[in-house]
């Protein structure tokens, strides 16, 4: 399985956007401070997960959440 996520930072008041087939493993590497958008964000927690069964799939997942550029957008993804 692959999965499109987005994270929220507290202490940065943001979201980030992204796909991986580990959801664990690609938290615990934000957390760490690997992904240079987000390490001044640290300490992230997984707010909204999608799973699909292509790593292509999750990807224009991605493509289509980040394209929109809007907090609203997400949020409102959140909340369902």
């Amino acid at each position: 399985m692959y999965y499109t996520y987005i994270i929220y930072s507290e202490s940065a008041d943001k979201y980030y956007t992204g796909h991986t087939h580990d959801l664990d493993l690609r938290l615990k590497r934000h957390n760490e401070g690997w992904t240079r958008s987000t390490k001044a964000g640290i300490s992230w927690k997984i707010v909204y997960s999608e799973a699909y069964q292509t790593k292509s799939e999750a990807m224009k997942r991605e493509y289509e959440i980040k394209h929109q550029k809007s907090r609203k957008y997400i949020e409102d993804l959140i909340k369902e």
